[in-house]
């Protein structure tokens, strides 16, 4: 018995190395139909997606052949190298993709901003013997390339998207996707590979992050406290001080922090616009700026502007919660947030809403109950006192 365990033990460890050795080194044993040979492959760690080549040092050239597996719906596919950075503008590109005919386009296509729809042009290094095949499941691309410079070592990035007739259309950009981690460093001497993320996506992470604890969970804190400043009546200073502590802490990272990086994210991506996203953005600072420096000219109780201010301090309140909330909505649609994200944000506003709710319930029915039931006890005893001194009398 003991040694069947065994032997089953063995089976089980043996089948999980040769699957490993299977998952990290697919490219070395791929045969291709044409009869070509690539000295080197790489492995991509996204995308399914692999990259052959033969790098000859003297001319500092090399030949590559980009294959993306798994494709089953007619999408187009792109391998870059950029010269100048490790991120998307500036790559230049090779692109392939199955036309509406069922013929096959190939063509180079420089990237100089985030809306591209890889439009046809030069690269800034010569390209030749430009191919492409598309059978088995699979996607391949080849060609040659002429490197500037003595160097062996290039920032590349590799891509995958759907297709709308014979245009390429925008791959997803949310956080999780495996195309904002399609990029890298390679080594072509060596074939050492190095994946890198995108700086700017880790700044779009961190603007929706300071953007949604701010407008949409300070600010509604904030509201629900003023809610209850309002229907208690309440002169207790902590609370008064809550209320103003939370709504400048929120304009402090959605106002100041969050809005900035947002104007920096647009300088860095043009070509790529979000106008609804942009201008509630800007409609949101310019209200909550009012708010915070309005509290410092605020007209005094007995002022016959008070009341006007009062409308105001309401009215931007309501906006800016409602659109601050919307806009973080919006924010996650941009983001191709998962629905994780979505659902927890939504619970904590669902439970403001029932917080909010019952601070209506109590002040409305609860507080005059009990404010009604007062002067009936107060007549009760004075009428037991008058009585009570009768009889003594």
């Amino acid at each position: 018995m003991a040694r069947s365990v065994i032997f089953i033990i063995a089976i089980f460890l043996a089948y999980c190395a040769f699957s490993c050795i299977a998952q990290q080194q697919p490219c070395a044993t791929y045969k291709f139909l044409n009869n070509k040979h690539f000295s080197s492959c790489s492995d991509l760690p996204v995308l399914s997606s692999s990259l052959h080549w033969n790098y000859h040092p003297l001319s500092n050239r090399v030949d590559v052949a980009f294959r993306h597996t798994g494709v089953t719906d007619r999408r187009w596919i792109a391998w870059a190298i950029n010269p100048t950075s490790g991120g998307m503008i500036g790559s230049q590109a090779i692109v392939s993709f199955q036309r509406m005919d069922g013929s096959l386009a190939v063509y180079t296509s420089p990237i100089t901003s985030y809306g591209t729809r890889l439009e046809q042009g030069n690269l800034s290094f010569p390209v030749s013997d430009l191919s492409a095949t598309n059978q088995n499941n699979e996607m391949i691309i080849y060609a040659s390339l002429e490197l500037h410079g003595n160097i062996s070592t290039v920032n590349h990035l590799w891509q995958a998207g759907p297709m709308f007739e014979n245009t390429p259309m925008m791959h997803s950009v949310g956080p999780s996707s495996p195309n904002v981690k399609s990029m890298g460093s390679l080594d072509f001497l060596s074939g050492r590979f190095k994946a890198t993320r995108s700086s700017s996506t880790t700044l779009k992470n961190v603007h929706g992050i300071l953007n949604t604890v701010s407008w949409g969970i300070l600010m509604p804190i904030g509201a629900v406290i003023a809610r209850y400043l309002k229907r208690f009546e309440s002169a207790d200073p902590l609370w008064f001080y809550l209320h103003v502590s939370c709504q400048v802490l929120a304009y402090i990272l959605g106002g100041l922090s969050g809005f900035g990086t947002g104007i920096y994210l647009g300088t860095r991506s043009p070509g790529m616009e979000h106008s609804c996203h942009k201008i509630i953005g800007i409609v949101l600072f310019c209200l909550a700026t009012a708010q915070v420096f309005g509290g410092l000219v605020r007209p005094d109780k007995d002022s016959k502007y008070r009341p006007f201010f009062n409308w105001f301090h309401f009215l931007a309140g309501c906006s800016t919660l409602i659109l601050g909330i919307f806009n973080i909505y919006k924010g996650f649609e941009m983001l191709h947030a998962a629905n994780f994200w979505r659902l927890a944000y939504s619970g904590i506003i669902l439970t403001l809403l029932l917080v909010t709710l019952l601070l209506e319930i109590c002040t409305r029915w609860c507080l005059p109950i009990t404010k009604r039931s007062m002067p009936n006890t107060t007549d009760k005893n004075t009428s037991t006192v008058i009585a009570v001194a009768t009889v003594g009398v």
